[in-house]
């Protein structure tokens, strides 16, 4: 990268992800002793990152914990292998004076075998039936998580944060040269059931829906992520009915300059 201090700066995004080489690293924090502004970028972009983790986190369904131990429960353990003289004792100590036939042991243990494998298919295909719905929706959560993870790990990555009239913070991590960004709000006050927040991206053209904030979660509403930013754009947040609207009904209780 050449060791310019301009472009140790646009390494914060990608250091705060763990995404730069060992030697970029070390010039990097080398950097980084000595600039204040990276340095407060690092600590803001961090808190970010740990805030949209835990905003993104899925936790398994209750039930499927309790099916899993069912679902070991039914399936047997295979008992140890005895074979030839300790079969034979064996049989003895549990009064049998049959001999056991050559070959028992393992004739025996490859039944088993085939038995527990029947078992063990038929837990999966149960347990399959009711993990299809979570692999779903993991597999949405995952093109969002990487979605995020491209915005702050862009090498122009920048925040911005601004307090919200109504009370609460909003923080905007953004990507000029993707023209994406990943919105977040903290604190935000509790709305009626029929009322929602909405982001908007307000142009020259007039105001676009960029889509409703999801519900609070530990105090944490977002992550989202808003793309198709053009010149002149502002993000407003507004608060709607619950179903969202085509045009703003209410006045901005945020409006943020995203510098396009």
């Amino acid at each position: 990268m050449g060791g310019s201090r301009a472009g140790l700066h646009t390494l914060v995004g990608a250091y705060v992800l763990d995404a730069v080489p060992e030697a970029d690293r070390v010039a990097f924090e080398r950097h980084l002793a000595g600039c204040d502004p990276c340095r407060e970028e690092v600590r803001g972009l961090r808190e970010t990152a740990a805030r949209l983790a835990a905003a993104v986190a899925v936790e398994p369904r209750p039930e499927l914990r309790e099916q899993t131990l069912m679902a070991a429960t039914r399936l047997r353990q295979l008992p140890p292998l005895v074979t030839g003289e300790r079969a034979e004792g064996l049989a003895s100590r549990l009064g049998r004076s049959t001999r056991l036939p050559r070959g028992l042991g393992s004739s025996w243990l490859a039944q088993a075998a085939v038995s527990a494998a029947v078992v063990l298919a038929a837990v999966v295909v149960a347990l399959g039936l009711h993990l299809t719905s979570m692999q779903h929706r993991l597999s949405a959560d995952e093109q969002g998580d990487h979605a995020i993870a491209a915005v702050l790990g862009a090498p122009d990555a920048k925040m911005m944060t601004a307090r919200v009239r109504t009370g609460g913070m909003a923080t905007v991590v953004m990507s000029h040269r993707a023209r994406e960004l990943v919105f977040t709000a903290s604190k935000l006050s509790v709305l009626p059931a029929s009322r929602a927040y909405e982001l908007w991206l307000m142009g020259p053209s007039g105001a676009r829906p960029a889509g409703l904030l999801p519900p609070a979660h530990g105090g944490m509403s977002g992550p989202m992520v808003v793309r198709g930013l053009v010149h002149g754009d502002r993000l407003a947040l507004t608060v709607e009915p619950v179903g969202g609207s085509e045009q703003p009904t209410t006045s901005p209780i945020v409006m943020m300059s995203l510098g396009i």
